[in-house]
């Protein structure tokens, strides 16, 4: 199937996909790399900026499927988003939304649906926010049941995208609590709107757990950086004033889910890879895999995971390797991400040895050193249409021979420069059937 991507101009194609070999590697990865941008931290700011007066410079971007998909929304509804480099967007507007033309269709960019559901309530008319078929799976839900709380007119029929949204061109404040057990997106996008509400909004969970809660410090961080004042008051609850959002310059700094990649790659062939960006200086929740790669081969026991969602898919490939089996936990949201990730690494890891890993509940129990005669000797990784699987299971391919990477495309999601990275690195990487 042909992934759709989109050029820099924001314009759509259908870029051929080949499956890709990789062979394992002989010798140490050594050498630097230029991460991406945080994706987390790109579609915030642009959001932020589309929503603030003036004009706004963003370097440091992240460039890709999920990016784009959200600089293109933000020019249906009538935010001006040049994009000068390969890593820069100006954008300016007016401090408004205005109402789109045609439905908003944002592939399977979930930060991008989540966050522009609960901002088109501030547009004056009606916004129906969508995504591709694997969106159509991805529950939104508890968002719309706390925009109605709000008296914003939303309705997702099915609990997940498309929603349709019927604005009244502003939001009168009150309170609102939210069951955030799903996603902590639904915080980040409830918070970014709050701040162009005419008085204060106060924003609660519902219940005492909250998917990957350091996201929302990202949130609210960004906010100020735009001018917001964000007063949180405590783990649970936060409020918001009024006053909107001030155009500003704001640095991006690198994704570390891209570099929990690197550093498996650096601990998988003992080699040294430079990502130029000091670990202390990541504000990224997934950045606290650093310390668990550095532990590898005796990996903890039991990693909870509940905090650094997208570094699990990375951490479990590693623990193929590792010293003694590894059981994650707190891992249930990751079935409602671009696909049920825990399936998909347990499904994979069994087709290449069906002894490495077996899904427990919601757990996922990954068991290095199985029976080397039942390891498969040619293995195309199904991808699911998912990023992160095909990242982290370029991993094994650096350990074990005859894996190759089926629908290799989908890392523009969010690092389309994945395969070039790894080949800089000395990684030999062809099209299968190319020998």
């Amino acid at each position: 199937m042909a992934h759709p991507m989109m050029t820099e101009d924001g314009l759509f194609m259908n870029a051929p996909l080949p499956c890709l070999s990789i062979e394992p590697v002989t010798a140490p990865l050594q050498g630097r790399v230029v991460l991406p941008g945080s994706k987390s931290v790109t579609n915030r700011v642009l959001l932020l900026a589309g929503l603030a007066r003036g004009t706004s410079h963003l370097t440091g971007a992240l460039k890709s499927d999920d990016t784009l998909y959200m600089a293109q929304a933000l020019r249906q509804m009538g935010v001006e988003v040049e994009q000068p480099d390969a890593t820069s967007f100006v954008v300016r507007s007016t401090g408004m939304l205005r109402a789109p033309d045609a439905p908003l269709f944002l592939g399977n960019a979930g930060t991008a649906v989540r966050f522009l559901t609960a901002a088109s309530a501030l547009v004056r008319g009606t916004v129906v926010v969508g995504g591709d078929a694997n969106m159509a799976r991805r529950p939104i839900a508890p968002l719309v049941t706390a925009l109605r709380q709000l008296g914003i007119d939303a309705s997702a029929p099915s609990g997940c995208p498309p929603v349709t949204i019927h604005g009244t061109g502003g939001l009168s404040g009150g309170s609102v609590e939210i069951d955030a057990s799903l996603s902590s997106q639904y915080v980040s996008a409830l918070l970014m709107m709050a701040a162009c509400s005419s008085k204060p909004v106060r924003i609660s969970l519902s219940g005492p757990h909250i998917g990957a809660q350091g996201y929302i410090g990202l949130t609210i961080a960004a906010m100020r950086a735009f001018g917001a004042s964000v007063t949180a008051g405590d783990d649970a609850s936060w409020t918001v004033a009024p006053g909107g959002y001030t155009a500003t310059d704001f640095r991006i700094e690198p994704d570390a889910s891209a570099a929990t990649y690197l550093w498996a790659a650096e601990a998988l062939s003992g080699g040294a890879i430079d990502i130029g960006f000091p670990i202390d200086d990541f504000t990224q929740p997934d950045a606290a895999a650093w310390r668990v790669i550095q532990s590898f081969p005796h990996m903890p026991a039991v990693i909870d995971g509940s905090q650094m969602q997208d570094a699990i898919p990375t951490l479990a490939v590693m623990a193929m390797f590792n010293a003694t089996p590894v059981r994650f936990v707190g891992i249930e949201n990751l079935r409602v991400k671009e696909c049920d990730r825990t399936h998909a690494l347990a499904t994979q890891m069994q087709r290449i040895n069906p002894a490495y890993a077996r899904e427990e509940g919601d757990d996922l129990l990954v068991f290095p050193s199985p029976d080397p005669a039942q390891t498969a000797k040619e293995v195309r990784i199904e991808t699911y249409d998912d990023h992160r699987i095909a990242m982290s299971f370029a991993l094994a391919a650096l350990k074990i021979p005859g894996i190759s990477i089926l629908n290799p495309g989908c890392v523009g999601k969010t690092f389309p420069a994945y395969w070039d990275t790894l080949r800089a690195l000395g990684v030999k990487i062809a099209p299968c059937g190319s020998n």
